[in-house]
């Protein structure tokens, strides 16, 4: 029994103290009040002396006459004899007291502390001696403008005894104090041992142990309530760790995908969602600081909403099945996005958002692109296929058309060796980046040496280069892709731009990150209604003239590709008076 008496004695002890600091309190608020409350009765006295003063000096102008004089009868109608009246001026100046019968006796009074107060609040008070009449009074004073009004009361004995506290409220608390003891004492004995139970298995609670549900209780009610909280407890603490750990689980993965996740009661309301959820029907509506909730009354969720009230109407559960989920496609800004709903047997339903953009896309330009392949090999394979053909079936035929044939084979072959090494170019920079090695590349070298390679067909046109390019423009990037970039905007010029004409290059600016070039020349340019399109794969503004001139398609393509593969950014622009720029950057 040591434990239960050492509780006892600590129960008995907190209440105690407890009801102690309680008493205190109370009696210590009391007393201040009552005593607040006779300063206030006190202080009201006063004022209402200083308010009739007041408008007894307003209503006899005694400011304006200098009759002061006059304000002893107000003191002969107040029943206090000790009561004392002082007009200051607003420079301190004493102008009446009627305690001291000569005021120019009196110093300044603009220091006083009751007179400063009265400058910041609505009147100060203080208690103090009178230097003037050597007694002490209790002080109060009033601001009005142009002048203090001053009304004291002798600080006697009476005084002293009107602001003391009634006693008798002391004795009621200290026999209330005696009650509460005595119920203390009894209260404690009776619960000591149950208490001192459930002390131990707080203790063990807070320290996350496993409670013993053998405890032995006292049997009584509270032993009872005792043994059901310590089985309760256990329950959840089981249920707590484990649905801990799956919450851990979930939360880790929803902040991780890439995917808009929420899932809402029946009632659509959230209980949970993650930021790319918020993210994506942001970006569907166009509307900044939109909630999750919201999306059940946005127009571009129409389809998945009809969907979601359709289900919630079904009283019958199990016609549901386990559960119930629809996927739709939702297009927007030239973005797509996969949304999917799944409706559980609760009620409660989960709206998944993926943004698809990038696969739709890839998708789009393949399946165009794979048309546009299939399109592009068939004339360079038809030709070589008609030409052999032709070849085979006229054993007879004479050597000089022969040879012109093969010729002919043999050109649709290069072409068509032109074509699949350009469309490997652009697959690679799409999709395996990784394939390209990065080093210093001096931009002056390259172009040298394109213009070298292609100086048989430059010269054949009369076509002139003139560069302008620094010795210091030295890019970290792939030579290839840098060498194909220079190589394909020349060949283009080559075939499409006319004889007798100059190409310019230059890189006219450089910042921090990044060197600009420009590259035009003075052919016949492009039109206007074809430079948005111009950087499409296999887009010809002549298709015959294009395949004629043996292009491929794709040259204007593959230069975009690899200044983005570079982190820069292309465009093209009409030359005036004649021919074309494109002006492009590349990262350093």
């Amino acid at each position: 029994m040591p434990l239960k008496h050492s509780y006892k004695k600590k129960l008995f002890l907190f209440f105690f103290l407890t009801f102690t600091f309680v008493i205190l309190v109370i009696s210590i608020f009391q007393f201040k009040r009552e005593k607040d409350y006779r300063i206030h009765q006190l202080e009201n006295t006063l004022d209402n002396i200083a308010e009739l003063t007041n408008r007894y000096i307003e209503r006899r102008s005694i400011m304006e006459n200098n009759e002061f004089k006059l304000i002893d009868s107000i003191k002969n109608i107040i029943p206090q004899d000790d009561t004392r009246i002082t007009i200051i001026d607003i420079d301190g100046n004493v102008l009446y007291d009627s305690f001291v019968k000569d005021n120019k006796l009196l110093e300044n009074h603009k220091n006083r502390p009751e007179i400063q107060e009265s400058l910041e609040a609505d009147f100060g008070t203080s208690i103090r001696k009178s230097s003037s009449t050597n007694n002490e009074f209790y002080y109060y004073a009033k601001n009005y403008k142009n002048y203090f009004i001053r009304v004291a009361v002798v600080y006697d004995v009476n005084i002293i005894d009107f602001l003391k506290i009634d006693m008798f409220l002391i004795y009621f608390i200290i026999v209330l104090f005696l009650l509460a003891v005595s119920v203390l004492t009894y209260v404690t004995n009776r619960f000591g041992v149950s208490i001192s139970k459930l002390e131990d298995f707080a203790v063990k609670a807070g320290n996350n142990e496993i409670i013993d549900s053998k405890i032995v209780f006292p049997k009584n009610e509270l032993g009872v309530i005792g043994k059901q909280i310590i089985q309760i407890y256990n329950n959840l603490k089981k249920t707590k760790d484990e649905l801990i750990i799956e919450k851990e689980k979930l939360f880790q993965h929803l902040f991780v995908i890439n995917e808009g996740m929420a899932i809402f009661t029946s009632k659509k309301t959230e209980i949970l969602s993650n930021h790319h959820f918020i993210q994506f029907i942001n970006l569907i509506s166009n509307v900044s600081e939109i909630s999750s909730e919201q999306i059940f009354v946005m127009d571009e969720f129409d389809d998945l909403n009809r969907f979601v009230d359709r289900n919630l109407e079904i009283k019958d559960k199990t016609a549901k099945g386990s559960e119930i989920q629809e996927q739709f496609l939702i297009d927007r800004n030239g973005k797509f996005f996969d949304v999917r709903c799944i409706i559980f047997n609760d009620n409660s339903f989960e709206i998944i958002i993926k943004d698809i953009s990038k696969q739709e896309k890839n998708r789009l330009i393949k399946q165009q692109m794979t048309g546009n392949i299939s399109h592009e090999l068939k004339t360079p394979i038809s030709s070589i296929k008609g030409y052999l053909e032709t070849i085979l079936n006229n054993d007879g035929m004479e050597a000089a058309k022969q040879k012109y044939f093969t010729e002919r084979a043999f050109h649709q072959a290069n072409r068509l060796s032109d074509l699949i090494k350009d469309i490997s170019i652009l697959n690679n920079i799409e999709e395996a980046e990784n394939l390209y090695k990065l080093e210093d590349v001096k931009i002056l070298d390259v172009i040298n040496e394109v213009i070298e390679n292609l100086l048989i067909r430059l010269n054949n046109k009369s076509i002139k280069t003139n560069l302008q390019i620094s010795e210091s423009a030295i890019v970290k990037g792939n030579r290839e892709l840098i060498y194909s970039i220079f190589q394909n905007l020349i060949e283009n010029t080559i075939n499409y731009g006319g004889g007798e004409i100059e190409i310019f290059i230059s890189n006219y600016f450089d910042d921090k990150n990044y060197y600009y070039f420009l590259y035009s020349d003075t052919g016949i340019g492009i039109p206007e209604e074809h430079q948005q399109r111009i950087f499409e794969r296999f887009y010809r503004i002549d298709t015959g003239r294009s395949r004629k001139q043996g292009g491929t398609g794709l040259g204007l393509s593959i230069v975009k590709n690899a200044v983005n593969f570079h982190k820069g950014e292309i465009s093209i622009r009409t030359r005036e008076p004649q021919g074309v720029e494109f002006v492009f950057s590349l990262l350093k």
